[in-house]
């Protein structure tokens, strides 16, 4: 199955016999691939050959066999950690259920980025290319599964688009409430970025954030936030950053642009101003630094029910809440 225009192309391939979207953009050398039935990730986006989007694997297949955390995974119904066993929305505390087998838990044992990281219930809706774009939508119904209401009882339709356009690459996602209820909203991504000109300790990044949001030796947000302290750009280095930021900097249109850069080659990576925090993190075992896009800061649902984070969003009954963020390389 395959949408051509002049320049745009998208179309479902198999990559060892796994179904894959692939989208094109030949005017700039530019190639999207995601993968539906492993949490709708996309895990590759080349650039004049070279993919920007890090990963340990060596082949689809062996991401499928024992997936981990790659390429652009969405985080759902919270990004990050919460720092118990439930979570509190709308006055009530919903007790998570571990033995469901569907939550992943970090090195404290504390749930972290939600249920559907690798889930296999993303189905594709729409695949086109024209004189403008390449894009498909797919969607995952969470009403449908009893396992998952039971971790978070909000009826809602998840429908997400990738858009090769121009080079860069939009993802925008769309939450549909079907609740009697308002829904709180703390997703994210967590997109994990290379460069390929210059070694890790000499790539420079740039925070576009004034607030560092003081986390708890467990990464959880205090509720105390402190300038930003750090020189911009910043030198990745080795590591050691694993921080939240918030009071993001932000253009006429409400957009807050992170990048980082090489010798050449530079990703930017555009916030929509619904992503009101970002998580920056610079892995110690990986060449790879990722800039998160985030709707609310980490534990926000238990923070907002104490009074210590004001910014978490909700939809209302019958609502919907929908943002973007931008992938935009260039020097490749």
């Amino acid at each position: 199955m395959m949408s051509l225009a002049a320049n745009y192309s998208a179309g479902k391939i198999a990559v060892d016999s796994i179904e894959v979207i692939r989208l094109a953009d030949a005017a700039h050398k530019t190639e999207v691939r995601i993968v539906p039935s492993i949490g709708n990730i996309a895990y590759q986006m080349k650039v004049n050959g070279k993919n920007i989007l890090w990963s340990p694997f060596k082949s689809l297949s062996e991401m499928k066999a024992k997936p981990a955390s790659c390429g652009i995974p969405f985080l759902a119904p919270w990004a990050n950690r919460l720092d118990r066993n439930a979570f509190w929305a709308n006055g009530k505390q919903y007790i998570l259920n571990p033995g469901l087998g569907n939550l992943r838990l970090d090195n404290n044992q504390l749930p972290i980025h939600g249920a559907l990281t690798f889930s296999s219930a993303w189905e594709v809706r729409s695949i086109a290319a024209d004189a403008q774009s390449a894009r498909v939508t797919s969607q995952l119904e969470f009403w449908r599964y009893p396992d998952l209401m039971a971790q978070f009882p909000f009826a809602h339709t998840i429908s997400m688009t990738h858009t090769l356009k121009d080079g860069v690459l939009e993802v925008e996602t769309v939450l549909e409430n079907h609740a009697a209820e308002p829904m709180p909203v703390a997703v994210g991504f967590h997109p994990f970025f290379m460069l390929h000109d210059a070694p890790r300790p000499e790539w420079k990044a740039h925070v576009a954030a004034r607030k560092h949001v003081v986390l708890s030796e467990k990464t959880i947000p205090t509720g105390e936030l402190k300038a930003l302290g750090l020189p911009d750009p910043v030198l990745v280095r080795g590591g050691g950053l694993d921080d939240v930021f918030t009071d993001l900097i932000k253009d006429a249109g409400g957009r807050a642009e992170f990048w980082v850069e090489g010798k050449r080659e530079k990703i930017a990576v555009v916030f929509g101003a619904k992503y009101t925090a970002a998580v920056v993190f610079t892995p110690p075992d990986r060449d790879a630094i990722c800039f998160e896009p985030m709707s609310a800061i980490t534990d926000a649902f238990n923070l907002a029910h104490a009074g210590l984070y004001k910014g978490l969003q909700s939809i209302p009954p019958k609502g919907v809440w929908r943002e973007s963020f931008w992938v935009r390389p260039s020097g490749f």
